[in-house]
């Protein structure tokens, strides 16, 4: 869990508000952050049994995901380098209700700041509260907008569209993902996406191989996805 020098200067570049901090407080978070790695499908956070704290990632990429009561999963939000969780310190959030989940998507290194000391900015810094509702909105836009995804648009195009992303971050046209893992994504059932991709290699979009997808045609994908 220990922090180097350069893990320091990353939080110091990251953190909007940190040069509206006095001296005493930059102290205070420099000596209370740590850093450590988590592998690819590690759980970094339990819901709202646990509170770790301000998340910020230096490499890799995480995903927030929601658990229904049946066990099943929908991605609600990922993060990426410089990117900041705030949900993993819900515990110090009013009102907020509902468990979020977080595993790393790949072998990931990130910053975290303890729930208690970033809780004592958040009250004490005018910057810092400010960031962490603006931080708040961003992550409730995310997950309206996911939202609505599931309820108006047309599982093929936010299959379509997930394919895309995805090719994205891995980049590459060859997407070494199950089946199991995009219904976890778009909170489906395996069975629903299993046909899907079936029926997009029918129409020559993707060719399906054992633990992933290739994009064999991206124009059609990308049409589709418009629709």
């Amino acid at each position: 869990m220990a922090i180097a020098q350069t893990e320091l200067e990353f939080m110091r570049e990251v953190l909007p508000f940190w040069g509206s901090l006095t001296q005493n407080q930059k102290e205070r978070l420099e000596n209370s952050a740590s850093a450590f790695t988590v592998k690819k499908g590690q759980s970094l956070h339990d819901g709202s049994q646990d509170c770790l704290g301000l998340i910020l990632v230096k490499t890799g990429h995480l995903r927030a995901y929601i658990l229904s009561e049946t066990g099943k999963e929908i991605t609600i939000y990922r993060l990426f380098e410089r990117d900041i969780c705030i949900f993993s310190a819900a515990c110090m959030l009013k009102n907020i209700t509902f468990d979020i989940y977080i595993e790393a998507e790949c072998e990931s290194r990130v910053l975290l700041i303890p729930t208690a000391v970033y809780n004592e900015l958040n009250e004490s810094a005018l910057a810092v509260s400010s960031f962490t509702n603006q931080l708040i909105s961003s992550r409730f836009s995310d997950v309206m907008w996911i939202m609505e995804q599931v309820l108006f648009t047309s599982f093929d195009r936010r299959l379509a569209n997930f394919l895309l992303e995805q090719s994205a971050v891995d980049g590459s046209d060859t997407l070494h993902i199950t089946q199991e893992t995009i219904a976890n994504h778009l909170g489906s059932a395996r069975e629903v996406v299993t046909r899907m991709l079936k029926y997009f290699q029918s129409e020559g979009m993707v060719t399906l191989f054992r633990g992933g997808v290739t994009i064999s045609n991206r124009k059609k994908l990308e049409k589709l996805s418009e629709k």
